[in-house]
């Protein structure tokens, strides 16, 4: 009787054995475009996190405060992975925000009340739509295992900011949501 029910508990070990000696493996190599997209990152979560203080700081609306909250949280805790990963894979990571970024931001500064919540509502959504395009293209074409799993999910973050974000712009009659 034991018989019975130790062979196939040792039949499905040794399967699972199997796969995972067959599986993939992570690869040590990036590529140059996994490399780009993990310094795009890090650039990027520095932006939305100053985004996100600015937005707790102008916003005359507590969705928008919300929303910046949300963006702050949850850029820190990405761009924190995926150092994390940079450092395991050796890529060398400027610690910075991309121009264009920085040009939003200073937009951005020079607003208050209800003008500096709908754009940043709109940088936001736009933002985020992209976002969730690179993140996506990573998860399914990158080359390091590592890399691609933190894209993978980075997406789902990114796609619930990106939800919150267009919920919030309806909730302000933004038009650039559909």
């Amino acid at each position: 009787m034991l018989r019975k029910h130790i062979f196939p508990v040792i039949g499905f070990a040794a399967a699972l054995l199997f796969v995972e000696v067959l599986s993939p493996q992570d690869t040590t190599d990036p590529s140059a475009r996994d490399r780009k997209f993990v310094r795009s990152v890090l650039e990027g979560g520095n932006a939305e996190v100053a985004l996100g203080k600015l937005a707790v700081q102008k916003s005359s609306s507590q969705d928008v405060k919300q929303l910046g909250q949300k963006m702050m949280a949850d850029h820190a805790q990405l761009t924190e992975q995926m150092r994390d990963v940079a450092k395991k894979e050796h890529i060398r990571a400027h610690v910075g925000t991309a121009s264009k970024d920085k040009a939003v931001e200073a937009r951005l500064k020079r607003l208050s009340g209800a003008t500096f919540d709908r754009a940043y509502l709109a940088a936001t959504v736009k933002d985020q739509r992209q976002d969730l395009d690179e993140f996506n293209r990573e998860a399914n074409d990158g080359n390091d295992t590592a890399i691609k799993r933190a894209a993978s999910r980075g997406a789902l973050v990114i796609g619930e900011q990106l939800e919150q974000a267009k919920q919030t712009a309806r909730n302000h009659d933004l038009p650039l949501v559909r």
